[in-house]
């Protein structure tokens, strides 16, 4: 199975990874690597985390306050957020209103 993040979502991992960086040196990579670590613990088992709902789940990081929020669409997750526990729980919901039209997913995922 395949991922892909939300262009929001991809814009604010890319602002976490900078800011635990200009915390400490490696920080960030250690961010990342736990960010990667949770997503391949979704592609494994897409199913296992409680429904948000509209079939949108939250799978939680283990070592940074963070979670994951995402929605399996076919043999694909998306990532709709790299969400800080701490920020608005319900930042992220207009982000889902691209997945109900794959077209408009597809033109603002793309790549320039």
């Amino acid at each position: 199975m395949k991922f892909s993040f939300h262009p929001d979502a991809e814009n604010e991992f890319f602002k976490a990874i900078d800011y635990y960086e200009e915390c400490r040196a490696n920080l960030g990579l250690e961010f990342a690597d736990e960010v990667y670590s949770t997503i391949q613990r979704i592609i494994q088992f897409p199913n296992a985390w409680h429904p948000m709902g509209d079939d949108i789940r939250r799978c939680l990081t283990n070592r940074f306050p963070y979670g994951v929020i995402y929605y399996k669409r076919d043999d694909e997750i998306v990532i709709l957020a790299v969400m800080q526990l701490n920020r608005k729980p319900d930042y992220w919901k207009d982000r889902q209103s691209l997945l109900k039209d794959d077209n408009k997913y597809e033109e603002a995922n793309e790549k320039p």
